[in-house]
């Protein structure tokens, strides 16, 4: 796989460079230069072998022709419609919620209860590594066909119109051990639904937030990019020998 590769090849030049200069570079040395080569490496990285390289697990492709997949895709699919007509309604939840990124614990939550519901299906919040549950990161939901056992993971995705061909970020994966929620061999799906202005319906005080469509996506053929960030924290920039003034007392 393309990542292992890479940082193979990062260590042989550390490995030179300590051969032939009196002042080899460190680590982070050799780093920036590569995370600054996006356009060479960092680009059009296939999600399957990051998921692959990353947790040891593959990304199975949705197969249109699998009637455990078809059972699981249609389920998904009423769930979807179901979640929509739920939501939409006047006295929903979500019409008491003014910011839409408070909105999608709410999908989650209703899409988890009515494929818990559907005969033959299981869907959880997966678990982390260390056993434990985490609504934070991808993925959301963790379905099982339990004749099968084949595993679905699905995140729900909300985005305004208009904005469905944005080049803005909208999924990001965090590669880490202690919380990887990518444990089985499983296809990934992502449903976008896509949500109208907020408007004031007729004899409505209040703005009513109104979702128009879904997709329901298969991951399989998925291609992302590495961000690179550095970040620190307010306990880290704010230490008393690096101030050097403040405002009188």
């Amino acid at each position: 796989m393309r990542f292992i590769p890479w940082f193979a090849a990062i260590g042989l030049a550390s490995a030179c460079v300590a051969q032939t200069s009196p002042a080899p570079k460190g680590p982070v040395d050799q780093l920036i230069p590569w995370l600054l080569d996006e356009d060479q490496q960092l680009r059009g990285v296939p999600f399957s072998e990051l998921i692959f390289d990353t947790t040891g697990r593959k990304v199975l492709s949705f197969e249109a022709n699998n009637a455990v997949d078809q059972r699981v895709a249609k389920a998904i699919s009423a769930a979807c419609d179901e979640t929509m007509k739920r939501l939409n309604a006047p006295d929903s939840v979500i019409q008491n919620v003014d910011r839409i990124n408070e909105v999608s614990s709410h999908f989650e939550k209703t899409l988890r209860e009515l494929l818990n519901a559907t005969p033959g299906l299981r869907c959880d919040f997966p678990l982390t590594a260390d056993g434990k549950i985490q609504r934070s990161g991808y993925p959301d939901l963790r379905i099982t066909d339990l004749e099968s056992k084949r595993v679905f993971y699905l995140d729900p995705k909300l985005y305004a119109a208009g904005s469905r061909d944005s080049s803005f970020r909208t999924f990001y994966f965090e590669p880490k051990k202690s919380t990887n929620k990518v444990r089985d061999d499983a296809v990934h799906f992502v449903v976008g639904f896509e949500h109208a202005p907020r408007e004031t319906a007729s004899g409505s005080p209040n703005a009513m937030w109104k979702f128009t469509r879904w997709d329901l996506v298969d991951l399989s053929r998925f291609t992302v990019k590495l961000k690179a960030e550095f970040q620190g924290s307010n306990r880290d920039m704010y230490r008393p020998e690096a101030i050097v003034a403040s405002s009188a007392k």
